[in-house]
């Protein structure tokens, strides 16, 4: 046992170590990463160390033996399928799923039958040992047919085209392909078992593939959501998400062996699902990525390139055979895949050229159906060597070309507009923002028709562009808890847009109950300041300024007026000052504001004193705020241009920011002010700055103070 900790270790090192020198030599050369990473695995491989004793005792692979490097092939494939299921948008795969349909069954047919013809011309002259029959033919013949979606997501992630239209929909391609092999596979495995052909155990074997992934899809989102919320709720452990998401590969993967599928499809499902649950954190998702590509990944393609001998290209009839059936089951996957895109799904050339050469990559979905076929006796050593082989050979080849035509794919405008706005809020505050919690105060008549207030319709106008998980918490003592559910339940049901939980906590110390609550993983507190005192003391009230002070999170302070009698949030003014703070409260802005009917002002002070000899002096001086001040606006706008958010800058020139700030917001009529903020640690009162306090006494229409610290 000892010896063989001993070899995995040293295969490890090598392995990891010259994929990732080979993957820096790849990207240098501008070819794809993956081509490195495989490329490591073919030079420790037989090809080129099969003669030398290191490498029959360190690296040979014995299907006869226990190999620990499965285990690593495994979770590499697993891994990478989840990411890309992840990344896959099921709002864009719907959109194109009559194409990817359509794309999928055309490509695949016309590879399907271009390779089984060749193989049934050739089988008796260039492989008269390799024990071919109509099954193995069939068997052999879809196995090449269909793309290795884990290959072509890793190019698409490298070339950073995985988030493009192209990428989505060959995603969705490649997720058809999978499904219709596994439909196959499942059926020649059935009909191997049973030695005749039969309608029902093919019907049942294509319904259980298919009842997996819509119920998986469906009903596993329900599940898992809920189970993520309790993780949220009740745990407190470091590393819980990415914990939690191990777990999910590891029951989907399970759940797929248990119906005879492969784990790899499970893993794709579990990523489609998480994809589609955006109350999960996504700095879970940044360490797995992280996890993946550089030790899981890199390892999956360094041993599939350990699998290749190109030492059996020196068999004549070997290498034939080979080429022969590369050539033409990629030219019937090109050609299928190119017309069908080009002429009835509409793309334009350089897409239809890059669907014909990018559904032609091979790989993982090959090594695992390859190794199935192998166990379970269908194939044999020679069949399995030559999938492989063609295998590898499409991966190294088809990468390589796709990363040159993926290129002069030109991006539609709307195209554009979706990758701006997605990039902006994967940059922006909305990322972030997943749990709410907003305290609110017992109201024992339980008159609940002015809950519209300034709180909620930020909230639902914010879960409009990233659904919220919102949290009413209430703490009273035991005598008030059953008055207190009904009064969150009323609240709950008016706020019917909103995905709220409510909760009542018994508690004589309601600060740290608070307090105790937000350290359970909550991004924001929301928390209404309609109780303001005049103390000189404070700048809401004692509770509350203690509340944001010691909050372990972001927060938000809204204060209304209790004149104002304005319920909507259309006109919005945002201070800008060029600090990180005001940038934050600008995102914000931009969160809450429609397209349509909504608009965000920005606006930059420039401080002058009001001496007409001071503002001659300094005119120079002036201009130069002034071009900086515009250049700050500008930059500001264009996130409110990525959200298409109607945004305008103003700059104005006074002796008193906040008093010019407080008259614009009167003059203008605006609905909301936004502020941002940064609360400095180690005082024990709250403090938010002079011209916040001014700004948040002084004002004729509500204030949102939003601390991003």
């Amino acid at each position: 046992m000892h010896n063989e900790i001993l070899i995995l270790l040293l295969q490890l090192f090598l392995l990891l170590t010259l994929a990732k020198l080979m993957a820096e030599l790849a990207q240098r050369l501008n070819l794809p990463i993956v081509v490195g990473e495989i490329f490591a695995g073919i030079i420790i491989g037989p090809s080129l160390l099969g003669s030398f004793q290191f490498y029959q005792n360190y690296f040979q692979l014995n299907f006869d033996q226990k190999n620990y490097l499965d285990v690593f092939t495994l979770l590499g494939s697993m891994l990478l399928l989840f990411i890309a299921g992840f990344h896959s948008d099921i709002k864009i795969i719907k959109h194109y799923s009559r194409k990817a349909l359509l794309i999928s069954f055309v490509s695949f047919i016309i590879s399907f039958g271009f390779t089984l013809f060749i193989m049934m011309v050739i089988a008796d002259n260039f492989l008269p040992d390799a024990k071919l029959n109509l099954l193995t033919l069939i068997f052999v013949a879809a196995t090449l047919a269909i793309s290795a979606i884990s290959v072509l997501a890793k190019v698409l992630i490298d070339m950073d085209f995985i988030r493009r239209d192209f990428g989505q929909l060959a995603i969705a391609i490649g997720v058809i392909d999978e499904t219709i092999i596994w439909i196959s596979i499942s059926v020649i495995l059935g009909l191997a078992a049973a030695a005749e052909f039969s309608i029902q155990a093919a019907f049942l074997s294509t319904i259980k593939v298919l009842g997996f992934i819509v119920i998986s899809v469906t009903a596993g989102k329900f599940i898992i959501e809920k189970f993520v919320e309790l993780t949220q709720r009740f745990l407190s452990l470091k590393f819980k998400y990415l914990t939690f998401i191990f777990l999910t590969i590891f029951f989907f993967g399970l759940l797929s062996s248990f119906l005879n599928l492969e784990p790899v499809l499970g893993a794709f499902i579990a990523g489609l699902i998480f994809a589609q649950i955006p109350s999960f954190s996504d700095d879970s998702i940044e360490k797995l990525d992280s996890i993946t590509f550089s030790f899981f990944a890199p390892l999956f393609f360094a041993i599939s390139g350990l699998r290749v001998d190109i030492r059996d290209f020196a068999n004549v009839n070997f290498l034939s055979a080979s080429l022969l059936i590369l050539f033409f089951s990629s030219v019937g996957k090109a050609l299928g895949a190119y017309f069908s895109a080009r002429f009835v799904a509409k793309f334009n050339y350089w897409s239809a050229i890059s669907f014909s050469i990018g559904l032609n990559t091979r790989g993982t979905i090959q090594i695992i159906i390859a190794s199935i076929g192998l166990t379970t006796g269908i194939i044999s050593q020679e069949i399995f060597s030559l999938i492989i082989v063609i295998s590898v050979l499409s991966s190294l080849t088809a990468p390589v070309l796709m990363k040159f035509f993926i290129k002069k794919i030109e991006p539609t405008e709307e195209e554009l507009l979706r990758l701006r706005r997605e990039n902006t809020v994967q940059k922006s505050i909305l990322s972030k923002l997943n749990r709410v919690l907003v305290p609110v105060r017992l109201r024992k008549d339980f008159n609940i028709s002015d809950i519209k207030n300034i709180e909620t319709i930020l909230l639902e106008k914010i879960n409009k562009k990233k659904q919220l998980q919102v949290s009413l918490l209430t703490v009273v003592n035991e005598q008030e808890k059953v008055i207190s559910e009904r009064f969150l339940e009323n609240l709950q049901a008016k706020l019917e847009t909103l995905k709220v939980n409510k909760k009542v906590l018994i508690s004589d110390k309601p600060l740290e109950s608070i307090l105790d609550e937000l350290s359970k993983g909550y991004d924001l507190l929301v928390v209404g300041a309609t109780e303001k005192t005049d103390s000189g003391d404070s700048v809401i009230n004692p509770f509350v300024d203690n509340l944001i002070r010691m909050a372990p999170c972001q927060s938000l302070i809204i204060h209304s007026p209790s004149k104002h009698p304005k319920k909507k949030l259309s006109k919005i003014l945002v201070p800008v000052d060029g600090s990180l703070a005001s940038k934050k409260a600008a995102e914000l802005a931009f969160s809450i504001s429609d397209a349509e009917n909504d608009e965000v002002h920005l606006l930059r002070v420039i401080e002058q004193k009001s001496g007409r000899s001071e503002l001659l002096a300094n005119q120079n001086l002036i201009e130069r705020q002034y071009e900086y001040a515009k250049a700050i606006l500008d930059s500001i706008k264009s996130i409110g241009d990525s959200f298409q958010i109607k945004t305008f800058n103003r700059i104005e020139i006074g002796e008193f920011p906040e008093e010019v700030i407080l008259r614009a917001a009167s003059e203008y009529d605006f609905d909301l002010v936004v502020l941002g903020t940064e609360l400095k640690p180690g005082t024990d009162k709250l403090y938010l700055g002079p011209r916040v306090e001014r700004i948040l006494d002084g004002c004729t229409c509500p204030v949102a103070v939003f601390n991003s610290q």
